[in-house]
């Protein structure tokens, strides 16, 4: 049973980086799973299907925070940052990418998009990048950076809500810690994905690549045309609507709430007309429906692994042996969420089941509760960055993609798998150990 989870993420690994689409690869790995498990496929299927309600809210959420996002970019408000960026970066490689990767940490916890921001933001920027011979495998990497570091280690926006899966988790299996301990144990971590996005920027994707046309399939795309547009009084209701989203999305820790006051007040405050309503919310569904679906199946797929057993059988196998030896013991427990993680694709979805499995090991092994946090929090977020199924991947490629020049699997998951899941590990380990 132990072998299930490795055995499946395997099947699923191997699909992609062979150009499987990511939907099909995880189904194929379900039912892998549950054939292993011993299901039968039609079972393998019906669990897969009943546990796909388990990403609803978060699918929900961001299709609202898509037609958010359309809503935004309907007032020209995006179209002034490009052609800022177009304006200050042109001909500046290491400037583009380090300014890309802080306007993608904006999206977790100031302005509460996630990715809904990118197919609007980077396909204006692609003659940029081909123009520049920039590699756009060092954008996908500070894509990943600002979807994912923020919440790791800033408890506000999606941070709030990770943060909180962390201190939850650990409360129901008896450990008691705060949300500012929570965030403070992540410090470490975070701190490696720092060092991931440097090397990324400075050493790795420095020189000159030119796009391969057809690398992410044949598509029809033509570059948008960037008109020049002065802030005006419209841009100044949609950045009320934008404040308002947040501080309803904090006050009520609800991101479907969040995501329906910013769109709702966009109607209100007639900064997009009422009649434009069945296209800005249709045009979200498209941009963000596809990544929903990827969310909802790899969700379904993470119920075959807990309502098996799987998961718990590997840890178990994994630490049962190990006694109170702590740097092998979180070293383990840190392999393991790599693993499950890259299965699952989402940190989110991953946390509450791991912290169920590890806090009574890490109590066992004496372990402080910081320790533990950080322990959960690097085992959730590990995988996120790499998983074919992930958003913080997705992302990236769906804007990167917009013309067929950019493959999913070789230029995002690799990259930043390499970039940010091994610094991860190796931070995360060396905090759970000092903490």
């Amino acid at each position: 049973m132990e072998w299930v989870v490795v055995v499946s993420v395997l099947v699923m690994t191997i699909l992609s980086l062979l150009r499987v689409n990511v939907i099909i690869a995880i189904i194929a790995a379900a039912i892998t799973a549950g054939l292993m498990s011993g299901l039968n496929t039609i079972e393998s299927i019906e669990m897969l299907v009943s546990g796909m309600g388990g990403q609803a809210s978060t699918a929900l959420s961001y299709v609202l925070l898509g037609a958010f996002a359309v809503a935004i970019s309907y007032t020209g408000i995006t179209t002034i940052l490009v052609n800022y960026l177009i304006r200050v970066l042109t001909g500046k490689k290491t400037m583009t990418l380090l300014a890309i990767a802080g306007v993608a940490s904006l999206s977790q916890n100031l302005v509460p998009v996630h990715i809904a921001f990118i197919p609007i933001l980077i396909p204006p920027l692609l003659k940029l990048f081909d123009d520049m011979k920039m590699d756009r495998r060092g954008v996908a990497t500070a894509l990943t950076f600002g979807l994912k570091a923020p919440y790791v280690m800033i408890p506000a926006g999606f941070g709030l809500l990770f943060h909180e899966a962390i201190v939850k988790g650990m409360e129901q299996s008896g450990v008691d810690i705060t949300i500012s301990e929570s965030a403070l144990s992540m410090l470490i971590p975070g701190s490696g994905m720092i060092v991931g996005l440097l090397i990324a920027v400075f050493i790795t994707y420095r020189n000159n690549r030119e796009s391969v046309p057809g690398a992410g399939g044949e598509v029809d795309f033509t570059a948008p045309k960037l008109e020049k547009i002065k802030f005006n009084k419209s841009h100044l209701l949609t950045l009320v609507a934008i404040v308002a989203a947040l501080a309803v999305q904090l006050i009520t820790e609800n991101l479907i709430v969040g995501a329906l006051t910013g769109l709702v007040l966009m109607f209100l405050l007639l900064v997009v007309p009422f009649n434009n309503g069945d296209k800005v919310v249709s045009d979200g569904i498209s941009m963000m429906g596809t990544i929903a679906f990827v969310m909802l199946v790899a969700s379904g797929f993470g119920k075959i692994l807990t309502e098996t057993g799987a998961v718990d059988a590997l840890v178990e196998v994994s630490s049962g042996f190990l006694g109170n030896n702590k740097p092998l013991i979180a070293f383990i427990l840190l392999l393991v969420g790599l693993v499950v993680t890259i299965g699952i694709g989402s940190s989110f979805g991953t946390i509450p089941i791991l912290a169920a499995l590890y806090v009574p090991i890490c109590i066992a092994a004496g372990f402080s509760p910081m320790a533990t946090a950080t322990l959960i929090g690097t085992a959730g977020a590990l995988g996120d960055a790499g998983s074919p199924a992930s958003d913080s991947t997705l992302g990236p490629t769906s804007g990167l993609n917009a013309d067929g020049k950019h493959h999913h699997i070789w230029d995002t998951c690799v990259p930043t798998f390499i970039h940010f899941n091994i610094p991860l590990f190796i931070f995360g380990w060396i905090g759970a150990i000092i903490l």
